[in-house]
């Protein structure tokens, strides 16, 4: 199983923001707790289930074994990635 950070560069309240999404919830949620992200601030909205990180936290993700993945290089990957984190925040909205 992998957990994902992509390189989105979203501009938000003065800091850079990227997406934590993994292959399973428990994987995402377990890792999510590794960097100290609180439960609540899981997102399961239309763009899958992630968890939003300051590029910061992307970077610590990355140092903890997460895959970088890139919108701009990593297309296809990119695709199956955000496809399973719909159904996965499908799922969890049940």
């Amino acid at each position: 199983m992998t957990v994902y950070v992509d390189d989105a560069v979203t501009l938000w309240r003065g800091h850079r923001w990227a997406h934590l999404m993994a292959d399973t919830l428990e994987e995402l949620h377990d890792f999510a707790a590794q960097l100290g992200i609180p439960r609540r601030a899981f997102q399961d909205k239309t763009s899958g289930a992630h968890y939003d990180v300051t590029a910061q936290l992307r970077e610590r993700a990355i140092t903890l074994g997460a895959v970088a993945i890139s919108r701009h290089h990593d297309r296809a990957l990119m695709r199956r990635v955000i496809a399973n984190a719909r159904v996965q925040g499908r799922r969890e909205a049940r």
